[in-house]
């Protein structure tokens, strides 16, 4: 058989510290077993762990130097934050803090997870209640508009969480809400809208297409997506599983559950869409210090810990390869925080052509 592809790239995973890990990885599906090799690693700060815990990573559409993130809590100053930074740097370019909305208080979170871009503008998503995107001018950061999924007809109260993410083309918004049932809890069902993208630039929500799929109730929770660079597929994060997504009939195409990797909050595929790349929070981790050396909890077992990993979906075979790679631990042991969870959710990535 003819050799697979390798893929290489530098991936931004958003993180609870108030950082991106930067990953140098090399993708070779050749390797079934150890399919990524995380070449080099290091971070990208944005702030604090007390002022800026993050879950958005997402590069500028025309400028692969520009990242744009916003916070997922409020800073110790009771404020929101949406900026973006330079990759050649490290270096923050702007910082905008903002009042919570008084719809959307936001005091325990969570805030912003998720977001989409235009040409023109960089459009974070709030993730609790009541949901809304913001459209904000990349080059100035100024706030141009707020649009709350009540335009949709989805009532506070009615849904867990909301996420979306842009078209490829820039034509198209997909919002995704993870329903409640009568008793309050997720039901398992998630509901998908399409909007017009000039339309939610402007604050208005025009729906172009809508869907309902279903999982476990309290376990298959939608997070973050991506489309195909085709715009054919969807690559939807969902908690349990990895669901892939027929973007013109929102019809499932694959499901491959996640289990004892983790749970999957990003699936981000290849420019070919052959291969994605899945985020997820991989628990029973053992615990270690600087040294490697396990560390031990109260009674004097051993300490296990949440880690930050990278997994590979085939999309040709319709299938997980390899097991969780980590992108967080060997710098929290570093750091001596090898005894202390680290909590991802988005990513993006450069590859190299």
């Amino acid at each position: 058989a003819a050799a697979k592809k390798t893929y290489t790239a530098t991936v931004y995973v958003a993180g609870h510290g108030g950082h991106f890990a930067k990953a140098d990885v090399t993708i070779d599906p050749n390797n079934e077993n150890d399919p990524i090799k995380v070449n080099n690693l290091d971070m990208v700060n944005i702030g604090t762990s007390v002022t800026h815990k993050t879950h958005d990573a997402r590069i500028d559409a025309t400028d692969s130097n520009i990242l744009f993130w916003s916070t997922y809590a409020l800073d110790d100053k009771g404020k929101q934050h949406v900026g973006k930074s330079d990759l050649k740097t490290g270096n923050v370019i702007k910082d905008v803090a903002m009042d919570p909305d008084p719809r959307a208080p936001g005091k325990t979170g969570p805030l912003y997870c998720a977001s989409g871009q235009s040409k023109n503008y960089f459009m974070p998503v709030f993730m609790g209640n009541e949901g809304y995107i913001d459209v904000f001018d990349k080059k100035t950061m100024e706030h141009k508009n707020r649009v709350f999924i009540s335009d949709l007809g989805y009532k506070a109260g009615t849904y867990q969480f909301v996420h979306g993410v842009n078209s490829n083309d820039l034509k198209k918004f997909l919002i995704t809400v993870v329903m409640k049932g009568e008793d309050g809890k997720m039901n398992g069902k998630q509901d998908f809208i399409v909007v017009d993208m000039a339309s939610l630039e402007k604050g208005k929500m025009k729906e172009l297409a809508k869907a309902t799929l279903a999982g476990e109730a309290g376990k298959t929770i939608t997070f973050r997506q991506y489309f195909s660079k085709d715009d054919k597929l969807i690559f939807q994060a969902a908690g349990d599983r990895v669901w892939i997504i027929d973007a013109a009939t929102l019809k499932l195409v694959d499901e491959k559950m996640t289990g004892a990797n983790g749970q999957d909050h990003d699936a981000m595929p290849t420019p070919d869409a052959k291969y994605a790349l899945l985020t997820l929070r991989t628990s029973n981790v053992p615990g270690c210090d600087p040294e490697g050396k396990p560390v031990a909890d109260k009674e004097g077992k051993p300490l296990m810990i949440t880690d930050g990993t990278l997994m590979v979906y085939d999309a040709d075979a319709k299938k997980l390869i390899g097991k969780p790679v980590s992108v967080c631990f060997d710098c929290h042991k570093k750091m001596a925080k090898g005894d202390k969870n680290a909590i991802l959710c988005g990513l993006d990535a450069n590859y190299k052509k």
